[in-house]
């Protein structure tokens, strides 16, 4: 007989790399990403006894992650800090392919919360429906808001 404990265990193990996918959408300090997967697990352990199966699991996990991240972000943005930086990137790549792609995430960290995780949830080749279910609005609202943010990650410049 497994107890809540053992199955939401087993849950965490199958979905952490969802969780931690959203969690470095919305950081890219690691320490900070360590932070908001524990903010997530603990959410996710204090809704687990409430979780009714309205939905699947896939998608509860990825709404509260999202959630979670976007409540940090907004209490983050209400409070000064001081960010600790190294003059050295360990992990900077020189090909041509990886600086797109590093521009391109540095474009999305630039978006509002919301819209970091629609396009995240795109990225991740969820339908509109899906991604609707998630986030809380109409497949037309998804349809409408991502080729807004195309349009605005267009418009970005690398700075």
């Amino acid at each position: 007989m497994e107890t809540l404990d053992t199955t939401f265990a087993q849950m965490i193990r199958e979905h952490k790399s969802t969780i931690y996918t959203v969690c470095f959408m919305f950081s890219k300090d690691s320490d900070e990403v360590s932070d908001l997967f524990q903010e997530v697990l603990i959410n996710l352990w204090k809704g687990y006894a409430s979780f009714q199966n309205r939905s699947s699991v896939d998608t509860w996990i990825w709404k509260v992650s999202f959630n979670t991240c976007i409540s940090y972000e907004r209490k983050k943005q209400k409070r000064a800090t001081l960010p600790l930086t190294m003059d050295i990137n360990l992990f900077e790549d020189k090909d041509e392919d990886s600086r797109q792609i590093r521009q391109l995430y540095d474009r999305i960290h630039r978006l509002k919360p919301f819209d970091r995780a629609i396009v995240l949830l795109w990225l991740e080749n969820m339908s509109y429906e899906e991604i609707g279910a998630i986030v809380g609005i109409s497949t037309k609202n998804v349809s409408v808001r991502l080729y807004r943010i195309k349009e605005e990650l267009k418009k970005m410049s690398n700075r």
